[in-house]
């Protein structure tokens, strides 16, 4: 291979690499702002292929799209002074690059420095200047759960358990205070939202303490009315116990009456066909239940007692 050879290919690959950096394409997600020894020459957001000045020209290119900011989780106390772990996230795009490239850098990753001097400083004002009750609810709607037991103890809820604000406003409010500040480095912060909120570990073992105190409050209400339901249903079956031992006295009465009504009847009307048999009859009877073999009895003659026996004797 001759020298002529050598240079042409040595040519060919230059004007190759000149044209490869001199070219560069941009995406429909993309943005791109030239330079030139750091000063910013022209901003392009045209999707397709560009060009610039090789060596001296660089393309930086920026998202155009949504990008995700997650902030670090934080203990933070609100109003009432209840310390809670508050985890944010946001969302935020790069409107003028230029601007963007001035203030922040040519690397996108040192936005979030910026982003986390401006939305956690918000997030902090907003928790502390709000009840907790705002911070976790949005309005006073009743809970779509049912707890068994709690409806007398919500009845008793003091009035510091009412939302005023509301979670979603004071999003509403992290927003628009951190909104207005990213404006100067070309960055517009599109939402921020609250993702977590938990108890400090303290705070944590105070609330479950309430909430086991809860609990025994409500097996013991639900303890003193069973027993006060059986109490009653004690007194019930007693009750009906005697109704109906009451009852077939009653019955067992009448019917016992009755019979001994029939039978004197009876007995009556058999006797007063004989009524010397009767009185006869009778008299045995007290005898059976007066003597027995060892009684001894003194009786004057002219009885009524004596006059059968005189005439057993005298029949002897």
């Amino acid at each position: 291979m001759n020298s002529k050879a050598i240079l042409a290919a040595v040519i060919i690959v230059s004007v190759i690499i000149i044209l490869i950096s001199t070219a560069f394409t941009v995406d429909e997600t993309e943005q791109v702002v030239v330079t030139r020894f750091n000063k910013v020459m022209r901003m392009s957001a045209e999707p397709g292929l560009h060009f610039k000045w090789p060596i001296i020209e660089k393309a930086i290119i920026y998202p155009r799209n949504l990008q995700a900011w997650d902030g670090d989780p934080g203990q933070i106390p609100t109003k009432d002074k209840t310390f809670i772990w508050v985890d944010t996230f946001a969302r935020w795009k790069i409107v003028d690059p230029v601007l963007f490239f001035k203030t922040v850098g040519p690397k996108i990753t040192v936005a979030t420095n910026r982003l986390n001097e401006i939305i956690d400083p918000a997030v902090r004002n907003l928790i502390t200047s709000n009840r907790l009750i705002d911070a976790v609810r949005n309005s006073n709607r009743e809970l779509d759960t049912f707890e068994v037991g709690l409806e007398d103890i919500k009845k008793d809820q003091p009035s510091t358990y009412n939302v005023t604000v509301g979670r979603r406003k004071i999003d509403e409010m992290i927003l628009e205070q951190a909104k207005s500040k990213l404006i100067q480095f070309g960055i517009e912060l599109v939402d921020v939202k609250i993702k977590r909120i938990d108890y400090v570990e303290k705070v944590r073992e105070s609330v479950y303490g309430r909430m086991i105190a809860e609990r025994k409050q409500i097996a013991e209400k639900f303890r003193s009315e069973g027993q006060g339901e059986a109490q009653k249903i004690m007194g019930d079956k007693e009750l009906d116990l005697q109704r109906i031992t009451s009852e077939a006295y009653r019955q067992a009465q009448e019917i016992k009456g009755k019979a001994d009504a029939e039978a004197t009847r009876l007995y009556a009307e058999a006797f007063g066909h004989d009524p010397e048999f009767y009185t006869f009859l009778k008299t045995l009877e007290i005898y059976g239940e007066a003597l027995n073999k060892d009684s001894s009895v003194v009786l004057s003659t002219d009885t009524e007692l004596f006059r059968y026996l005189k005439g057993y004797t005298g029949a002897k």
